[in-house]
């Protein structure tokens, strides 16, 4: 069982009530999001507020907006950006994305999202976890996730998003359809030979040759790689 608080080196995650966890995947995420220019932020699904307060951390002026559909995890949320060293600059909004399009918000240089993503997998006996886990009819989907941010990304902008590589494939299709390109990936292993679980893809409306990188979290020897210790240096109290 996870515990029911992550403390980070510079921010306390409390997690009780959120469906979803501090994860690896979620760490990666935020630490290897391209926020190059940053000035207006989105974190979609923000759930324990954990991407916001990441990029509050790395960027010291970008303005950051958090929502969230389940009203317990905005609550969290909004507790730990409260308790962290950024709550001048994070707003958590207990919303959906499509009632958060409705308010036609301000263009945004950044979104960043870990979307729902366990298509065909049994879902959880837990409401909640399902919706963080699983993309369903009452959940967000890809094509919503890729129009919004086709529709509210600065001409510069990017969204960064993760998904294991099978279900990035289904994205991307929906990012194209959208009029997003893809222009950065970064393939995710566990160990050196292994095969590749996650992609972290940035997606932005104008066309370019997309960098391509991969990171092992692991050594063979199953300890932290120095690129994973390199991401992550400035975030785990363990690094």
């Amino acid at each position: 069982m996870a515990n029911d608080y992550f403390q980070f080196q510079q921010f306390r995650i409390e997690q009780r009530h959120c469906a979803m966890k501090v994860s690896t995947d979620a760490c990666l995420l935020g630490a290897a999001a391209d926020l190059h220019g940053a000035t207006r932020l989105l974190d979609i699904g923000t759930g324990t507020g954990l991407l916001a307060l990441m990029a509050a951390q790395r960027h010291s002026s970008v303005q950051i907006e958090a929502i969230e559909i389940d009203e317990a995890a905005a609550r969290q949320a909004a507790a730990n950006v409260a308790a962290s060293p950024w709550a001048s600059r994070i707003w958590v909004r207990g919303l959906s994305l499509s009632a958060y399009a409705v308010q036609q918000p301000v263009p945004f240089s950044h979104i960043i999202c870990n979307p729902p993503f366990f298509r065909h997998s049994l879902l959880s006996p837990d409401a909640a976890r399902s919706t963080a886990r699983h993309a369903g009819e009452a959940s967000l989907s890809f094509a919503e996730l890729a129009g919004f941010a086709a529709a509210y990304l600065l001409p510069a902008g990017s969204l960064t998003v993760l998904l294991p590589p099978t279900e990035m494939q289904g994205f991307a299709s929906e990012a194209q359809a959208a009029g997003l390109h893809l222009q950065g990936e970064l393939r995710v292993r566990h160990r050196p030979g292994g095969r590749i679980t996650r992609h972290i893809s940035r997606f932005g409306l104008t066309l370019s040759e997309p960098s391509r990188q991969e990171l092992a979290i692991q050594t063979a020897g199953g300890e932290y790689s120095a690129a994973f210790q390199e991401l992550l240096g400035g975030f785990y109290l363990a690094l």
